[in-house]
């Protein structure tokens, strides 16, 4: 087994808690641990996997073999490696700072096991799983090392100050209080079974849970033989509990404390979280990121009553009542495949927020017109102008942000509201995968006042109806959706006014390695980019995601060593690093303003929205001349066709062949549902026209079959299966994709990379067809040919390429 960190699996096991997850923090196949066994035998190996659900700890020893060990007949485990703790912050896009409470690090602990040893010190935190509690013993300030102890070592434990103490630390209640507390419960034995195990810090709520989930398992046994047979209260205490339960409901010391009102329940929430080091929540004021609820979806969140807050590296936070709620960590890990982070809240408050960020049942044309039945009665006719003055408030509200909520969590790019004349209906309609589709309805006498709606929340002119406007809509002012949509109004007919919203995309930059780039283009499009200066487009029509491209590019590049600007209009999406510009056309904050601006800033790469013009284009190319990288959009249809746009624009050919490392021209195509799509075996026919269709760009007079006879064979090598014949997909449809047998989009690229021969075309000034021919002669396959292989790879159909490949 080799050390190398390069080769070594990683092994999933838990960080202290709101640890940074970092590279050096993983724990891989490569490092040693030790095991002591429950009679006292030391084991020492390699990890090679740990498996909690499983109740196992895989291992190499020293003589190369491999031996699984049962949780059960283990004491506890260690790994020899020390790790950083560092403390994460919350969504850094999010100013949550007053919403959340952090518990400090590091922490006293005791371990106490069954064979009546006691291990104790300070850990950074601890976390419990199923099978057992992990806990990070410090070795330093800031390091520490993993250590596991199975349910079956562990008679009991502690992390951190008994309840009382924090209470009193936090100056919530005075130590007379508690004891007063203390002394009312010994009187009375009004306390529940739970409240008979010590009230050492979270003993008492992870022994009992650690109980009830046995119990589970053992449905046939009742809660006092668990507790029994858990040596955790003795047979005596339970008759005694019992008999007292009989004649009083028994409270626990967090209740009674709430009924003699020294504390609130949330107080004694925020107390526990401190106790067991995890954050407590105050959901009014932490603003929920948008990506986190979308990965998980309404149902779940119903069921188990949590909410999804924030992910980063690839963890995702949820907020829940009990952090020990098991079945809800486990059911969250397995539907999202990230690491589970459970923080605090009250359910009250989790409870709102789930009814704010999610829809409720039922679809939203039933909602909408049971809430205007009970403003207006039933059967009442009213003017447009008196319901515009009498209408809910609520009522609008309620369906302006839940069209938007619906809108995000579909993975819709536009939402459009499209009014018409008299008593027709208002039109609203979604643009999802590229294709527009019918949402509902608006009733004529609501259509102003949506309009209104969105024309306030998006700081616009409401009064003003004959010209255009263009806003912005910050959506986490008025809903718990961390989105930006931008808006823009269109006057229409008899004094109607169209609205189109587009949801920008905000979160996270997508990593080259995912934008479905062929391997030829991904190696290809790294070498380009990672030339020190020059200059770099990204072209397609509106809609072909070259801002998400260009951002992944972005994201890619930005390094703590590198200053990097950019001017987009709109900002959609923010990486930590960037130095990004909203551009301001009315204010003369243009593009090539701008650009002027950032050669002043010490740029080491510049990024512009769009070159639009010829001055804009002259600053970048003088930008790139003179030692800076430089990326920009264009709306162009074609990689070649690119170039003779900017030297009709006026460029100067050898500062532009100089200047230029190369173009990426793109398109979305819509994606087969993976639930439905139907595979078939195509004929010798239809893969006959997909050659065609493949070189129907190319010039080869003499050699075209002999060509397509070498690609075809290339395809059957690459694509075939096990009888080795072709495999291409039909649309079928089904209830996941709406019957429209697509879901989502995949990216067509044609990437162009400025060689010699295409610098020399560019100095000539020659045509697009030569400009072509010497890229495909060099490597360059066209938006087509991309697309085609993804048809060969079962990601899309013939008849999606061709729609967005003009030839």
């Amino acid at each position: 087994m080799s050390d190398s960190t390069e080769t070594s699996k990683i092994i999933l096991i838990p960080q202290p808690p709101m640890c940074a997850m970092r590279p050096g923090n993983c724990v891989r196949s490569s490092e040693t641990i030790v095991i002591t066994l429950l009679d006292g035998t030391k084991v020492l190996g390699k990890i090679q996997d740990f498996n909690s659900i499983k109740g196992q700890v895989e291992i190499l020893s020293d003589d190369g073999s491999e031996t699984a060990i049962d949780l059960k007949t283990i004491k506890i485990f260690y790994l020899k490696s020390l790790r950083q703790w560092v403390r994460t912050e919350t969504n850094e896009s999010n100013n949550n700072e007053d919403a959340l409470t952090m518990p400090a690090g590091k922490q006293t602990f005791e371990v106490n096991f069954t064979d009546g040893d006691k291990l104790d010190g300070e850990t950074m935190g601890g976390r419990t799983e199923r099978n057992g509690l992990f806990f990070f013993p410090a070795q330093n300030a800031n390091q520490y090392i993993n250590a596991f102890v199975p349910n079956e070592a562990i008679k009991d434990y502690s992390i951190g100050p008994r309840i009382g103490e924090v209470l009193v630390e936090d100056n919530i209640v005075s130590e007379e209080q508690i004891n007063d507390v203390l002394s009312t419960q010994d009187e009375e034995r009004k306390a529940p079974i739970g409240d008979f195990l010590k009230t050492k810090a979270i003993v008492t709520a992870m022994e009992l849970e650690r109980a009830l989930e046995k119990q589970k398992s053992a449905p046939n046994m009742k809660l006092g033989e668990i507790l029994i047979s858990e040596n955790l209260i003795t047979e005596e205490q339970v008759n005694e509990a019992l008999e007292a339960q009989k004649e009083n409901r028994s409270k626990p010391l967090g209740e009674i404390l709430v009924d003699k009102g020294l504390v609130s329940k949330t107080e004694i929430q925020q107390s526990l979280a401190k106790k067991l080091c995890i954050p407590f929540m105050d959901l009014d004021q932490f603003e929920i990121d948008a990506e986190a609820i979308a990965l998980v979806p309404e149902d779940l969140v119903r069921k188990h009553c949590f909410l999804p807050l924030y992910s980063y590296n690839g963890k995702l936070v949820i907020a829940l009542e009990n952090p020990m709620a098991w079945d809800a960590i486990d059911a969250v890990r397995f539907h999202t495949n990230l690491y589970i982070e459970p923080v605090m809240a009250p359910q009250e408050k989790i409870e709102s927020a789930i009814n704010v960020v999610y829809s409720t049942d039922g679809g939203l044309e039933e909602v909408m017109l049971d809430d205007i039945d009970l403003e207006l009665g039933p059967g009442e006719e009213a003017e447009e102008d008196i319901i515009e003055t009498s209408m809910s408030d609520n009522v609008v509200v309620k369906l302006v942000n839940k069209t938007i909520a619906d809108a995000y969590r579909q993975g819709v790019s536009d939402i459009h509201i499209e009014p018409y004349p008299g008593k027709d209906k208002t039109v609203v309609r979604f643009r999802k995968d590229g294709s527009l589709i019918h949402y509902f309805d608006i009733p004529p006498h609501l259509r102003n006042a949506i309009v209104a709606r969105i024309k306030v929340m998006s700081n616009l002119d409401i009064s003003e109806r004959r010209k255009p406007q263009d806003g912005k809509i910050d959506f986490k002012k008025f809903a718990r959706l961390n989105i930006e949509l931008r808006v823009a109004t269109i006057p229409t007919a008899a004094g109607q006014e169209d609205v189109v919203m587009r949801i920008l995309a905000g979160g996270d930059p997508i990593p080259v390695g995912k934008l479905g780039l062929s391997t030829s283009n991904h190696d290809r499009l790294l070498s380009t980019i990672s030339k020190p200066y020059g200059l770099f487009f990204v072209c397609g029509p509106t809609g072909s995601g070259k801002t998400t491209t260009l951002h992944s590019i972005l994201g890619y590049l930005n390094t703590p060593e590198r200053k990097i600007w950019t001017a987009e209009d709109p900002v959609e999406i923010t990486q930590k690093g960037l130095r990004q510009v909203q551009v301001q056309p009315k204010i003369g904050l243009t593009f090539s303003a701008c650009m002027r601006a950032f050669l002043r800033a010490d740029p080491d790469i510049i990024m512009v929205g769009e070159m639009r013009d010829k001055e804009t284009t002259n600053t970048g190319i003088e930008a790139s001349l003179t030692g800076h990288l430089v990326f920009a959009t264009l709306h162009t249809n074609s990689a070649p066709e690119s170039i003779t746009r900017l030297l009709d624009m006026g460029m100067d050919p050898f500062n532009f062949a100089d200047a230029i490392l190369g173009i990426l021209a793109q398109r979305l195509t819509k994606r087969l549902c993976s639930s439905c799509k139907e595979a078939y075996t195509p004929d010798d026919q239809e893969i006959d026209e997909l050659l065609s269709e493949y070189y129907s760009d190319h010039k080869f007079p003499d050699t075209l079959e002999e060509v397509k006879a070498s690609t075809k064979q290339q395809w059957l090598d690459e694509f075939s299966g096990e009888d080795g014949k072709l495999t291409l997909y039909n649309a079928k449809g089904c209830d996941e994709c709406g019957q429209s047998g697509y879901s989502g989009r995949v990216g067509l690229h044609e990437l162009l990379v400025a060689s010699d021969n295409v610098k020399h075309n560019i100095l000539e000034k020659a045509p697009v067809s030569e400009l072509l021919a010497t890229a495909q002669a060099e490597g360059m396959t066209t938006l087509k040919q991309d697309g085609i292989e993804k048809v060969l790879q079962g990601i899309t159909d013939i008849h999606q390429v061709r729609k967005v490949c003009i030839k």
